[in-house]
């Protein structure tokens, strides 16, 4: 070590020292000529006597210690204003959840297509998710989700728990509107557009998944149309694939892209693959959401509007198609060609919204509309007109790809009861347990009076007492549903009708077999 220049560590600064060598506790060091080392006084024994030499070099260390930069006093670390968490996807989700339900339902596992068995059969958890369309308490899902299902809960983003009812649907399609009497307003999804989708694009997926409710995934589009064949049964077309993972119980729940738009509705995974979901492109799933809630087909009402929807990206607009003659549209002076911008206080950006619009609102309620015509804007408002009897098509729940064509030959109550009667063997009267039917997922229902002996009813296990709440896929709460049914041009080919009836508190089915015998 003598002879060579030795660095001396001062709490982290290295200090070159030069002259003469001391020895410290074995270790060599080197000092100033004509000065003594300040650290001596820890070993020698020499030199200044003790009380002097450790005042001394802790007045020397002082002075070394605020005469450096170095031996400053440091600030105290701290912490930033703003989170780095709160990203915008984190916001995004928050925002979305709000807007998103978790569905639980249940239903039984038949063995048998008669109704006497369905008292002993197992009960069947199952779990989805949906979609807030409107504020009154309407939500998309899957048709697959609340197929066959004697309860229906809804949780909200708080927690809140409601019954709900299916109202409308559409199997081919897979998707259906389902109904909460909401206790408060609830938040209406921000629905995007599925046309401009790009390979790679980050989504993100909100579900139930396995009963986990508002779980959170994400990932990216890895195709955007994609067909695929269930079994033979359900097949979809133009599909969004996805690597996000997607569960049971995902199904009906939003895709979101990252500007926070729903972008698809979460419909399917393939069985034994990884990061392989599907979704229906938002797009295709608002005209059937605007079929489903097609005024005429619940509230018996018109405005005559034909429109079209046109999204090509940012360009989203809905275009009036054409006028139905004498309608109210006629009267209140809308044109074809012309683009609906607002229809009571709603911005309209397709066909869904103009639905929703006027969706529920009695015959004679004036609608405020403003539409954008040769490059301005001009407000006009029509009433919403009663249909004529010969137009209906009351008790409507399942509307297809293409419209059912109108009933015209529509018979007389007392007809009707008489065919009730003949063909099913049931003699009906309107139920007086109230609207809904307590606590059942149906607005109401036919009370059946008597059954003919030897009946279709009667062999399916039908009893005086029950409630008759649904045929095939449409409710039945009136006489006109009954009618309804019993006179549509496509029931011969419907094969075996199936019936739906409350009893006690529980749901049960059946078929009625000969079909043929009905017309």
């Amino acid at each position: 070590m003598r002879g060579s220049s030795v660095w001396l560590q001062a709490a982290g600064k290295a200090l070159p020292m030069l002259g003469r060598y001391v020895e410290i506790q074995g270790m060599t060091s080197r000092v100033a000529d004509g000065h003594r080392p300040l650290l001596t006084w820890i070993t020698t024994g020499t030199g200044l006597p003790m009380t002097k030499r450790i005042s001394h070099a802790g007045w020397c260390m002082a002075m070394m210690l605020a005469l450096s930069p170095q031996f400053a006093v440091a600030e105290p670390p701290t912490v930033a204003a703003v989170s780095q968490r709160n990203t915008e996807r984190t916001r995004i989700v928050e925002q979305a959840e709000r807007s998103s339900v978790n569905i639980h339902t249940e239903k039984r596992q038949k063995t048998m297509d008669v109704v006497f068995s369905a008292g002993k059969a197992t009960k069947i958890n199952g779990m989805g998710t949906g979609i807030v369309v409107d504020e009154r308490g309407y939500i998309v899902t899957n048709y697959h989700v609340v197929q066959d299902v004697e309860r229906l809960r809804v949780v909200t983003y708080n927690g809140t728990e409601y019954e709900s009812r299916v109202l409308a649907y559409d199997s081919r399609e897979d998707l259906a509107i389902i109904k909460i009497e909401p206790r408060e307003t609830l938040v209406v999804a921000n629905f995007g557009t599925s046309s401009d989708l790009m390979l790679g694009e980050d989504v993100i997926a909100i579900g139930n998944a396995y009963g986990y409710e508002s779980s959170v995934t994400r990932g990216i589009i890895s195709h955007r149309s994609r067909d695929v064949e269930v079994n033979d049964e359900q097949s979809y077309k133009n599909l969004i694939q996805i690597d996000a993972a997607i569960n049971p119980g995902n199904s009906g729940g939003p895709l979101l892209n990252a500007d926070g738009e729903v972008i698809g509705i979460n419909v399917a995974i393939r069985a034994g693959a990884q990061r392989i979901g599907f979704a229906i492109p938002i797009d295709d799933a608002r005209r059937v959401i605007a079929r489903l809630i097609n005024v005429e087909r619940h509230n018996l009402t018109y405005h005559g509007i034909q429109t079209t929807d046109i999204k090509q990206g940012l360009d989203r607009k809905l275009i009036i198609q054409s006028i139905r003659p004498d309608s109210p549209a006629v009267a209140a002076g809308l044109k074809a060609g012309d683009v609906i911008v607002k229809a009571g206080d709603n911005t309209i950006i397709d066909g869904a919204d103009f639905e929703r619009s006027v969706f529920g609102r009695a015959a004679g309620t004036e609608i405020p509309v403003v539409v954008r015509r040769d490059g301005k804007e001009e407000s006009v408002s029509f009433r919403i007109a009663e249909l004529a009897g010969a137009r209906r098509t009351p008790g409507t729940q399942s509307i297809a790809s293409s419209p059912v064509a109108p009933v015209t030959n529509l018979t007389t109550p007392a007809t009707t009861s008489e065919k009730c009667w003949n063909v099913l063997g049931l003699k009906l009267e309107k139920s007086d347990q109230g609207f809904p039917l307590p606590g059942q997922p149906y607005r109401g229902g036919m009370k059946v009076k008597s059954v003919r002996s030897q009946s279709q009813a009667e062999v399916n296990g039908i009893r005086s007492g029950d409630i008759l709440v649904g045929l095939h896929i449409w409710e039945t709460v009136s006489d006109e549903n009954i009618d309804y049914v019993l006179n549509h041009p496509q029931l011969q080919t419907l094969g075996p009708l199936k019936f739906y009836i409350v009893r006690e508190g529980e749901t049960l089915f059946g078929h009625f077999r000969t079909v043929t015998a009905m017309k």
